[in-house]
Protein backbone atom coordinates (compact mmCIF):
# COMPACT_ATOMS: atom_id res chain seq x y z
CA UNK A 1 0.00 0.00 0.00
CA UNK A 2 1.35 3.01 -1.27
CA UNK A 3 1.07 6.33 1.43
CA UNK A 4 0.83 9.70 -0.30
CA UNK A 5 1.45 12.96 1.78
CA UNK A 6 -2.15 14.09 3.66
CA UNK A 7 -4.11 17.11 2.09
CA UNK A 8 -5.15 17.37 5.77
CA UNK A 9 -1.73 17.92 7.12
CA UNK A 10 -2.60 20.97 9.85
CA UNK A 11 -4.80 18.46 10.95
CA UNK A 12 -1.94 15.98 11.12
CA UNK A 13 0.70 15.62 13.80
CA UNK A 14 3.83 16.35 11.50
CA UNK A 15 6.83 13.59 10.58
CA UNK A 16 7.49 11.39 13.32
CA UNK A 17 4.02 12.09 15.33
CA UNK A 18 2.42 11.10 11.98
CA UNK A 19 4.49 7.70 12.23
CA UNK A 20 2.10 4.97 9.84
CA UNK A 21 0.02 2.95 12.32
CA UNK A 22 -0.06 -0.66 10.55
CA UNK A 23 -2.70 -3.32 11.51
CA UNK A 24 -2.35 -6.02 13.89
CA UNK A 25 -3.52 -9.41 13.57
CA UNK A 26 -6.95 -8.32 14.28
CA UNK A 27 -6.86 -6.29 10.64
CA UNK A 28 -7.62 -3.03 12.93
CA UNK A 29 -7.20 0.24 10.77
CA UNK A 30 -8.99 2.61 12.73
CA UNK A 31 -7.71 5.96 12.46
CA UNK A 32 -6.71 8.23 15.08
CA UNK A 33 -4.79 11.54 12.36
CA UNK A 34 -1.96 9.77 12.02
CA UNK A 35 -3.56 6.35 10.90
CA UNK A 36 -5.08 8.57 8.11
CA UNK A 37 -3.63 7.21 4.64
CA UNK A 38 -4.42 8.91 2.13
CA UNK A 39 -4.27 7.01 -1.61
CA UNK A 40 -4.26 8.71 -4.61
CA UNK A 41 -7.86 8.70 -5.79
CA UNK A 42 -10.05 6.90 -2.68
CA UNK A 43 -11.68 7.97 -0.15
CA UNK A 44 -10.30 9.58 3.25
CA UNK A 45 -12.55 10.45 5.86
CA UNK A 46 -10.61 12.21 8.95
CA UNK A 47 -11.90 12.42 12.47
CA UNK A 48 -15.47 12.98 11.19
CA UNK A 49 -18.15 13.75 13.69
CA UNK A 50 -21.51 14.39 13.67
CA UNK A 51 -24.50 14.89 17.02
CA UNK A 52 -28.27 14.97 16.96
CA UNK A 53 -30.54 15.77 20.08
CA UNK A 54 -32.96 12.71 20.83
CA UNK A 55 -36.92 13.30 21.08
CA UNK A 56 -35.94 13.65 24.98
CA UNK A 57 -33.05 16.21 24.43
CA UNK A 58 -30.33 13.77 25.05
CA UNK A 59 -26.98 14.13 22.80
CA UNK A 60 -26.07 11.16 20.69
CA UNK A 61 -23.10 10.81 18.83
CA UNK A 62 -24.18 9.41 15.34
CA UNK A 63 -20.35 9.57 14.18
CA UNK A 64 -17.81 9.80 16.74
CA UNK A 65 -14.25 10.61 15.38
CA UNK A 66 -14.44 8.73 12.78
CA UNK A 67 -11.61 8.20 10.34
CA UNK A 68 -11.34 5.45 7.43
CA UNK A 69 -9.17 5.15 4.20
CA UNK A 70 -11.41 3.25 1.35
CA UNK A 71 -8.93 2.46 -1.89
CA UNK A 72 -9.41 3.37 -5.13
CA UNK A 73 -11.70 0.44 -6.70
CA UNK A 74 -12.67 -0.55 -3.40
CA UNK A 75 -15.51 -2.17 -2.58
CA UNK A 76 -16.20 -1.48 0.88
CA UNK A 77 -18.83 -2.02 3.34
CA UNK A 78 -19.98 -0.12 6.99
CA UNK A 79 -22.02 -2.96 8.47
CA UNK A 80 -23.56 -2.64 12.12
CA UNK A 81 -27.18 -2.76 13.84
CA UNK A 82 -29.76 -0.06 13.48
CA UNK A 83 -28.56 3.13 15.15
CA UNK A 84 -24.43 2.85 14.98
CA UNK A 85 -23.91 5.62 12.14
CA UNK A 86 -23.32 4.01 9.04
CA UNK A 87 -26.05 5.71 7.58
CA UNK A 88 -25.55 8.82 8.99
CA UNK A 89 -21.53 8.34 7.72
CA UNK A 90 -23.00 7.89 4.32
CA UNK A 91 -25.43 10.24 4.15
CA UNK A 92 -22.19 12.60 5.36
CA UNK A 93 -19.94 11.14 2.53
CA UNK A 94 -23.11 12.47 -0.20
CA UNK A 95 -23.70 15.67 1.54
CA UNK A 96 -26.98 14.78 2.62
CA UNK A 97 -25.47 15.20 6.24
CA UNK A 98 -23.65 18.22 7.49
CA UNK A 99 -20.28 17.14 9.50
CA UNK A 100 -20.21 19.04 13.09
CA UNK A 101 -16.15 18.20 12.63
CA UNK A 102 -14.08 16.47 10.56
CA UNK A 103 -12.94 16.77 6.62
CA UNK A 104 -13.81 14.00 3.66
CA UNK A 105 -11.28 13.79 1.10
CA UNK A 106 -11.07 12.02 -2.24
CA UNK A 107 -7.98 11.81 -3.33
CA UNK A 108 -6.18 15.29 -2.84
CA UNK A 109 -9.92 17.05 -3.07
CA UNK A 110 -11.75 18.15 -0.38
CA UNK A 111 -15.33 17.24 -0.58
CA UNK A 112 -17.22 17.73 2.44
CA UNK A 113 -17.50 21.60 1.89
CA UNK A 114 -18.92 21.15 -1.80
CA UNK A 115 -22.73 21.02 -2.26
CA UNK A 116 -23.93 18.30 -2.74
CA UNK A 117 -24.65 18.37 -6.75
CA UNK A 118 -20.84 19.14 -7.05
CA UNK A 119 -19.27 16.36 -5.38
CA UNK A 120 -18.17 13.36 -7.54
CA UNK A 121 -20.48 11.00 -5.99
CA UNK A 122 -24.62 9.37 -6.47
CA UNK A 123 -26.40 7.30 -4.22
CA UNK A 124 -28.65 4.23 -4.93
CA UNK A 125 -31.56 4.47 -2.16
CA UNK A 126 -33.29 1.66 -0.77
CA UNK A 127 -36.61 2.55 -2.73
CA UNK A 128 -34.89 3.24 -5.76
CA UNK A 129 -36.69 6.45 -6.40
CA UNK A 130 -37.76 5.70 -9.83
CA UNK A 131 -39.81 8.28 -12.14
CA UNK A 132 -43.00 6.31 -12.90
CA UNK A 133 -44.22 8.11 -15.67
CA UNK A 134 -40.73 7.39 -17.48
CA UNK A 135 -39.45 4.82 -19.35
CA UNK A 136 -36.00 2.55 -18.26
CA UNK A 137 -34.51 4.77 -21.06
CA UNK A 138 -35.72 8.05 -19.74
CA UNK A 139 -35.00 7.30 -16.48
CA UNK A 140 -31.32 6.31 -16.81
CA UNK A 141 -31.02 9.58 -18.88
CA UNK A 142 -32.33 11.89 -16.79
CA UNK A 143 -29.40 12.70 -15.03
CA UNK A 144 -27.25 13.48 -17.76
CA UNK A 145 -30.17 15.50 -19.73
CA UNK A 146 -30.17 17.62 -16.20
CA UNK A 147 -26.30 18.17 -17.34
CA UNK A 148 -27.17 19.36 -20.70
CA UNK A 149 -25.13 16.51 -22.30
CA UNK A 150 -25.22 15.90 -26.06
CA UNK A 151 -27.97 14.29 -27.32
CA UNK A 152 -25.92 12.08 -29.18
CA UNK A 153 -23.69 11.56 -25.86
CA UNK A 154 -26.94 10.77 -23.92
CA UNK A 155 -27.87 8.04 -26.21
CA UNK A 156 -25.06 6.60 -26.66
CA UNK A 157 -24.51 6.56 -22.79
CA UNK A 158 -27.96 5.03 -22.23
CA UNK A 159 -27.08 2.34 -23.92
CA UNK A 160 -23.81 1.68 -22.59
CA UNK A 161 -25.54 1.33 -18.93
CA UNK A 162 -28.49 -0.85 -20.70
CA UNK A 163 -25.66 -3.14 -21.82
CA UNK A 164 -23.62 -2.86 -18.72
CA UNK A 165 -26.78 -4.16 -16.26
CA UNK A 166 -28.11 -6.60 -18.97
CA UNK A 167 -31.43 -4.68 -19.35
CA UNK A 168 -31.43 -3.77 -23.22
CA UNK A 169 -34.38 -5.70 -24.00
CA UNK A 170 -36.27 -3.40 -21.68
CA UNK A 171 -35.42 -0.02 -22.30
CA UNK A 172 -39.04 1.14 -23.17
CA UNK A 173 -40.83 -0.52 -20.18
CA UNK A 174 -41.72 1.66 -17.08
CA UNK A 175 -40.58 0.88 -13.80
CA UNK A 176 -44.26 -0.68 -12.62
CA UNK A 177 -44.30 -3.40 -15.48
CA UNK A 178 -40.31 -4.57 -13.78
CA UNK A 179 -39.91 -6.87 -11.07
CA UNK A 180 -38.01 -5.91 -8.08
CA UNK A 181 -34.55 -6.95 -9.46
CA UNK A 182 -35.24 -5.09 -12.38
CA UNK A 183 -36.00 -1.70 -10.78
CA UNK A 184 -32.52 -2.14 -8.55
CA UNK A 185 -30.72 -2.36 -12.22
CA UNK A 186 -32.28 0.37 -13.14
CA UNK A 187 -31.19 2.84 -10.28
CA UNK A 188 -27.98 1.68 -10.48
CA UNK A 189 -27.55 2.11 -14.44
CA UNK A 190 -29.19 5.84 -13.56
CA UNK A 191 -26.37 6.53 -11.05
CA UNK A 192 -23.24 5.18 -13.16
CA UNK A 193 -24.53 7.25 -16.24
CA UNK A 194 -23.02 9.96 -14.85
CA UNK A 195 -19.76 8.35 -13.98
CA UNK A 196 -19.29 8.93 -10.38
CA UNK A 197 -16.13 8.35 -9.21
CA UNK A 198 -17.77 7.14 -5.83
CA UNK A 199 -21.33 5.12 -5.45
CA UNK A 200 -23.44 4.88 -2.00
CA UNK A 201 -25.67 2.35 -1.59
CA UNK A 202 -27.87 1.82 1.44
CA UNK A 203 -29.68 -1.08 2.17
CA UNK A 204 -30.15 -1.47 -1.44
CA UNK A 205 -30.90 -4.99 -0.90
CA UNK A 206 -33.03 -4.87 1.37
CA UNK A 207 -36.45 -5.01 -0.31
CA UNK A 208 -35.88 -7.89 -2.60
CA UNK A 209 -36.29 -11.72 -1.21
CA UNK A 210 -33.84 -13.85 -0.16
CA UNK A 211 -32.97 -15.55 -3.74
CA UNK A 212 -33.37 -12.27 -5.82
CA UNK A 213 -31.03 -10.71 -3.18
CA UNK A 214 -28.30 -13.57 -3.29
CA UNK A 215 -28.38 -13.09 -7.19
CA UNK A 216 -27.76 -8.86 -7.09
CA UNK A 217 -25.23 -9.34 -4.47
CA UNK A 218 -23.23 -11.13 -7.26
CA UNK A 219 -24.13 -8.50 -9.78
CA UNK A 220 -23.31 -5.81 -7.27
CA UNK A 221 -19.75 -7.47 -7.32
CA UNK A 222 -19.57 -7.58 -11.16
CA UNK A 223 -20.55 -3.69 -11.77
CA UNK A 224 -18.07 -2.79 -9.01
CA UNK A 225 -15.25 -5.18 -10.95
CA UNK A 226 -16.34 -3.76 -14.39
CA UNK A 227 -16.90 0.03 -13.41
CA UNK A 228 -13.34 0.37 -10.98
CA UNK A 229 -15.90 2.79 -9.17
CA UNK A 230 -15.60 3.04 -5.40
CA UNK A 231 -18.58 1.36 -3.98
CA UNK A 232 -19.36 2.37 -0.27
CA UNK A 233 -22.41 -0.23 0.62
CA UNK A 234 -24.28 -0.23 4.25
CA UNK A 235 -26.31 -2.96 5.53
CA UNK A 236 -26.83 -5.03 8.84
CA UNK A 237 -26.51 -8.27 7.12
CA UNK A 238 -23.46 -10.24 7.55
CA UNK A 239 -23.65 -12.49 5.01
CA UNK A 240 -24.12 -9.91 2.65
CA UNK A 241 -21.30 -7.99 3.79
CA UNK A 242 -19.28 -11.08 3.75
CA UNK A 243 -19.78 -12.03 0.30
CA UNK A 244 -19.26 -8.69 -1.51
CA UNK A 245 -16.95 -6.80 0.58
CA UNK A 246 -12.93 -5.87 -0.05
CA UNK A 247 -13.02 -4.23 3.24
CA UNK A 248 -15.50 -3.79 6.00
CA UNK A 249 -15.81 -1.48 9.16
CA UNK A 250 -18.03 -3.06 12.03
CA UNK A 251 -19.59 -0.62 13.54
CA UNK A 252 -20.96 0.36 17.08
CA UNK A 253 -21.86 3.75 18.82
CA UNK A 254 -21.22 5.90 16.01
CA UNK A 255 -17.26 4.32 15.35
CA UNK A 256 -16.13 1.31 13.73
CA UNK A 257 -14.95 -1.59 16.42
CA UNK A 258 -13.24 -3.04 13.72
CA UNK A 259 -12.03 -2.49 9.87
CA UNK A 260 -10.46 -5.37 8.10
CA UNK A 261 -10.88 -8.24 5.33
CA UNK A 262 -14.33 -10.26 5.45
CA UNK A 263 -11.17 -13.06 6.55
CA UNK A 264 -9.64 -10.98 8.93
CA UNK A 265 -13.24 -9.61 10.52
CA UNK A 266 -14.98 -13.49 10.71
CA UNK A 267 -11.61 -15.48 11.66
CA UNK A 268 -10.12 -12.72 14.02
CA UNK A 269 -12.67 -10.37 15.27
CA UNK A 270 -11.43 -7.47 17.93
CA UNK A 271 -13.64 -8.08 20.58
CA UNK A 272 -16.45 -9.70 21.78
CA UNK A 273 -18.99 -7.25 19.98
CA UNK A 274 -17.52 -8.36 16.75
CA UNK A 275 -16.70 -11.45 16.93
CA UNK A 276 -20.99 -11.76 18.35
CA UNK A 277 -22.13 -9.64 15.76
CA UNK A 278 -20.55 -11.55 12.69
CA UNK A 279 -21.96 -15.14 12.06
CA UNK A 280 -23.00 -17.32 14.52
CA UNK A 281 -20.19 -18.37 17.28
CA UNK A 282 -19.98 -19.67 20.85
CA UNK A 283 -17.68 -18.21 23.64
CA UNK A 284 -16.58 -20.44 26.18
CA UNK A 285 -15.81 -19.95 29.26
CA UNK A 286 -11.82 -19.78 29.72
CA UNK A 287 -8.96 -18.21 31.65
CA UNK A 288 -5.52 -17.42 30.18
CA UNK A 289 -3.00 -20.29 31.02
CA UNK A 290 -0.06 -18.63 29.39
CA UNK A 291 0.81 -16.25 26.06
CA UNK A 292 -0.54 -19.11 23.77
CA UNK A 293 -2.76 -21.10 25.28
CA UNK A 294 -6.22 -20.93 27.92
CA UNK A 295 -7.91 -23.35 30.12
CA UNK A 296 -10.94 -24.63 29.62
CA UNK A 297 -12.72 -26.96 31.71
CA UNK A 298 -9.30 -28.09 33.00
CA UNK A 299 -8.11 -28.74 29.66
CA UNK A 300 -5.42 -26.51 27.80
CA UNK A 301 -5.90 -25.36 24.86
CA UNK A 302 -3.14 -23.83 22.83
CA UNK A 303 -4.14 -20.64 20.45
CA UNK A 304 -2.11 -19.09 18.01
CA UNK A 305 -3.05 -15.26 19.30
CA UNK A 306 -0.71 -13.70 21.56
CA UNK A 307 -2.08 -13.63 25.05
CA UNK A 308 0.53 -11.31 26.67
CA UNK A 309 -1.61 -8.70 27.28
CA UNK A 310 -4.08 -10.40 29.33
CA UNK A 311 -2.00 -11.78 32.07
CA UNK A 312 -1.57 -14.95 33.17
CA UNK A 313 -4.74 -16.23 35.07
CA UNK A 314 -7.24 -13.73 33.34
CA UNK A 315 -10.65 -14.31 32.82
CA UNK A 316 -11.80 -14.49 29.15
CA UNK A 317 -14.21 -15.97 26.66
CA UNK A 318 -12.92 -18.62 23.92
CA UNK A 319 -14.83 -17.75 21.13
CA UNK A 320 -15.53 -20.34 18.64
CA UNK A 321 -17.68 -20.88 15.16
CA UNK A 322 -19.63 -23.68 14.99
CA UNK A 323 -17.58 -25.32 12.03
CA UNK A 324 -14.72 -24.74 13.19
CA UNK A 325 -15.61 -27.27 15.88
CA UNK A 326 -14.23 -31.49 15.48
CA UNK A 327 -16.82 -33.40 17.28
CA UNK A 328 -14.86 -37.16 18.39
CA UNK A 329 -15.77 -39.81 20.40
CA UNK A 330 -15.84 -39.32 24.10
CA UNK A 331 -12.30 -41.86 24.47
CA UNK A 332 -10.75 -39.58 22.31
CA UNK A 333 -10.01 -36.61 24.27
CA UNK A 334 -11.20 -33.22 24.33
CA UNK A 335 -13.97 -30.97 26.63
CA UNK A 336 -16.70 -33.97 27.09
CA UNK A 337 -20.27 -33.28 25.94
CA UNK A 338 -23.18 -34.76 25.55
CA UNK A 339 -25.41 -34.08 21.99
CA UNK A 340 -29.46 -32.59 22.96
CA UNK A 341 -30.16 -32.25 19.37
CA UNK A 342 -29.62 -32.46 15.72
CA UNK A 343 -31.31 -30.85 12.67
CA UNK A 344 -30.48 -32.30 9.10
CA UNK A 345 -29.95 -29.10 7.00
CA UNK A 346 -28.81 -30.76 3.45
CA UNK A 347 -25.51 -29.63 3.43
CA UNK A 348 -24.29 -29.94 6.61
CA UNK A 349 -26.14 -31.27 9.99
CA UNK A 350 -26.40 -28.57 12.79
CA UNK A 351 -26.15 -29.89 16.41
CA UNK A 352 -26.28 -28.71 19.92
CA UNK A 353 -24.71 -30.22 22.62
CA UNK A 354 -23.60 -29.50 26.40
CA UNK A 355 -20.40 -28.88 28.13
CA UNK A 356 -20.03 -30.84 31.65
CA UNK A 357 -20.40 -27.43 33.02
CA UNK A 358 -23.69 -26.86 31.20
CA UNK A 359 -22.51 -24.86 28.54
CA UNK A 360 -24.46 -25.04 25.51
CA UNK A 361 -22.51 -25.24 21.97
CA UNK A 362 -23.44 -25.48 18.72
CA UNK A 363 -21.77 -27.07 16.53
CA UNK A 364 -22.02 -27.65 12.56
CA UNK A 365 -20.98 -31.10 10.78
CA UNK A 366 -20.10 -31.71 7.07
CA UNK A 367 -20.98 -35.07 5.42
CA UNK A 368 -19.63 -37.63 5.90
CA UNK A 369 -21.52 -38.13 9.11
CA UNK A 370 -20.61 -40.50 11.84
CA UNK A 371 -24.29 -41.51 12.87
CA UNK A 372 -23.21 -43.07 16.12
CA UNK A 373 -21.93 -39.66 17.09
CA UNK A 374 -25.06 -37.47 15.83
CA UNK A 375 -27.44 -39.05 18.23
CA UNK A 376 -29.64 -37.59 20.77
CA UNK A 377 -27.85 -38.53 23.91
CA UNK A 378 -24.62 -39.60 22.79
CA UNK A 379 -21.87 -38.90 24.99
CA UNK A 380 -18.99 -36.98 22.31
CA UNK A 381 -15.81 -34.84 22.52
CA UNK A 382 -15.77 -31.70 21.54
CA UNK A 383 -11.90 -30.10 19.98
CA UNK A 384 -11.06 -27.53 18.34
CA UNK A 385 -7.45 -26.24 16.55
CA UNK A 386 -5.01 -23.29 17.77
CA UNK A 387 -6.00 -21.09 14.65
CA UNK A 388 -9.75 -21.36 15.26
CA UNK A 389 -10.02 -20.49 18.96
CA UNK A 390 -9.90 -16.42 19.27
CA UNK A 391 -9.68 -15.03 22.68
CA UNK A 392 -12.33 -12.02 23.50
CA UNK A 393 -12.80 -10.21 26.67
CA UNK A 394 -15.39 -12.31 28.97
Amino acid sequence: MTTTQSPVQDAVPSSSAAESHQPDDTGVRIGRDKDVELRESGLTINRARKTFRSAEGKLVHAIDDVSLNIGAGEFFVLLGPSGCGKTTLLRSIGGLETLDAGEIYLGDQRIDEMPPYERPVNTVFQSYALFPNMTVEQNIAFGLEMEKKPKDYIKRKTQEMLDLVHLSEIGKRLPSQLSGGQQQRVALARSLAKSPKVLLLDESLSALDFKLRRQMQVELKRLQRETGIIFIFVTHDQEEALSMADHIAVFSKGKPEQVGTPEEIYDKPANRFVADFIGDINFLGATVHDAGSVEVEGKIFPVTQDLSEYGRGATVSAAVRPERITLGAAKEGGLQASVETVTYMGSDIRCHVRLADGTPVQIRVNPPFDSELLTVGAKVGVTVSPDHMRVVER
